[in-house]
């Protein structure tokens, strides 16, 4: 599972640390879009998000305290994604398509985001397995259902 993992993680982690550079390198546009959605202080609110989206992206993608990382981005796509792309407003044909298109990539982007919840920390590749004794452990353990990591990590614990 390691390799899909990781290759998952880098590309769902990379997006978002990419798009929230992005907010820091493009606020000024950005900042007006907000402000045309009536966004109260769209300059702070897009940087403020930039960092949300910075902060969640590279946690995700190193696997470095993960799961604050990923409710970061949680509540970034819930917050955002009925504000911006709130496309059951829209009169004009096209808008409302664009609208719906960003709105349900947003909602499938959520969803992976739940999806990592369930993932025991740590993630394996992660900065934050980097040199426990538990990294050690997980690639001989891996194909072993029956139990999960979390579990076999405690009782490698407790029998230390």
């Amino acid at each position: 599972m390691k390799a899909p993992f990781l290759l998952g993680r880098m590309i769902f982690g990379g997006f978002f640390l990419y798009s929230g550079i992005n907010h820091f390198k493009e606020y000024k546009q950005m900042a007006q879009y907000a402000r045309a959605k009536k966004i109260p202080m769209p300059e702070a609110a897009v940087l403020a998000s930039g960092a949300v989206l910075t902060a969640g992206g590279a946690s995700i993608l190193l696997g470095a305290k993960p799961k604050l990382g990923t409710l970061a981005i949680l509540g970034f796509l819930g917050a955002a994604s009925p504000v911006f792309h709130d496309f059951w407003n829209d009169k004009e044909p096209a808008q409302k398509q664009n609208n719906m298109i960003h709105f349900m990539k947003n909602m499938a982007l959520l969803g992976g985001a739940m999806a990592l919840l369930g993932v025991d920390e740590p993630w394996p590749a992660s900065i934050q397995s980097v040199g426990s004794d538990d990294a050690e452990h997980d690639h001989e353990e891996s194909d072993e259902r029956p139990m999960r990591l979390s579990q076999r990590r405690m009782e490698r614990r407790r029998a230390a």
